[in-house]
């Protein structure tokens, strides 16, 4: 276990490292300029940081409401209450701000799983909730990234990123959507454990299938998504930034494109740099650019740790605690006792029950 963990770390650092060099080097290269980085961060007019983070918070609100869509369609009863989904979503919002590796998607099935104790197959299914959760993002970031692309001033070293973002957004959405499968034309008995672990992802993919649930959870993700766009926008004001609406949607992509791949937490340095230089079209300079885009990301940051934190103390878990996620073993995993309930909720699924 230890090799694997340290090739593990290794590998990470072979891949963070070049990358943080590149941002030292650009952030040195300007660095005569970016002396303007505290004036910029003394003028901020805080009315319109509480307008951004009051934002972020309904976008994370919105996107755990198309969770829980989600959840309802894949798991049997008794399913969680809205209530115990929002906490789950703000613990791996946390658990995303805080460490590498989008740890947070573990993280809110595990404070979910911790709640139904005995039901085999939990774990998968909502892996595959978290998946098809993701998934639904596809349809809200395809719309902006048109709309950036026919409204905004792009730099054409973006361009190509765009266009590339699109191409594995709708790859990711077209195998999710044949990889779904309806909970009510397979059973688990009589397979393997690994077979119970990939059927019960698809079973929390299945909600592809269903036009409603899926339907509604994309408008859940789009109203996010716009809400997100919205915090941007007015994240601008608080930094004296008065460029329009199709600039906010080029940082909000460009933001995000900067943190697919988290090679440490926050991807702090390369998110400013992606937000600073195509605001330079705008006429902002590069210091105001910088401070905005440290700005920018504590508001959010402020929202994922904030709220998680609350949500972290009220779930009874600590931080050392996140680190330790259950892993596919425990899907299949379980006693003979088990077997029982899983059958009893395969047919009521299939309404044969």
């Amino acid at each position: 276990m230890t090799p694997r963990l340290s090739r593990s770390a290794w590998l990470r650092a072979g891949l963070a490292l070049p990358v943080a060099a590149l941002v030292v080097a650009l952030l040195w290269w300007r660095g005569p300029s970016l002396r303007g980085i505290g004036d910029a961060f003394a003028a901020v007019r805080w009315e319109w940081v509480v307008g951004a983070i009051g934002l972020n918070l309904a976008s994370v609100v919105a996107r755990s409401l198309a969770w829980q869509t989600v959840i309802r369609s894949a798991m049997p009863p008794p399913q969680p209450a809205y209530p115990l989904t929002f906490s789950a979503f703000s613990v791996g919002l946390f658990a995303n701000a805080v460490l590498p590796g989008r740890i947070g998607e573990l993280a809110r099935v595990a404070v979910l799983t911790r709640k139904f104790p005995g039901r085999r197959g939990l774990w998968a299914t909502l892996v595959g909730t978290v998946l098809a959760h993701r998934v639904f993002d596809v349809v809200p970031v395809v719309l902006l990234v048109l709309y950036v692309l026919l409204t905004a001033k792009i730099p054409s070293w973006a361009i190509s990123s765009l266009l590339v973002a699109i191409g594995i957004g709708v790859t990711l959405f077209a195998f999710a959507l044949a990889s779904a499968r309806r909970h009510q034309v397979s059973t688990l008995d009589g397979i393997s454990a690994v077979s119970r672990v990939v059927t019960m992802v698809r079973h929390g993919l299945g909600v592809m299938h269903e036009p409603l649930h899926a339907a509604t959870a994309v408008l859940f993700q789009c109203l996010g998504w716009l809400c997100q766009l919205l915090a941007v926008w007015t994240a601008m004001r608080a930094f004296d930034i008065h460029s329009p609406l199709p600039a906010a949607g080029l940082v909000l992509v460009l933001m995000n494109v900067a943190t697919i791949f988290p090679l440490w937490p926050g991807n702090v340095g390369l998110v400013q740099a992606a937000i600073a230089l195509p605001l330079v079209r705008y006429g902002v300079s590069y210091p105001r650019g910088v401070a905005y885009g440290f700005g920018l990301q504590a508001i959010e940051a402020s929202v994922g740790i904030g709220v998680g934190l609350l949500f972290l103390g009220k779930e009874g878990l600590s931080f050392a605690m996140l680190k330790v996620m259950p892993d596919a073993a425990q899907a299949g995993a379980g006693s003979a006792e088990d077997e029982e309930s899983d059958a009893d909720a395969e047919r009521q699924r299939a309404g044969v029950g």
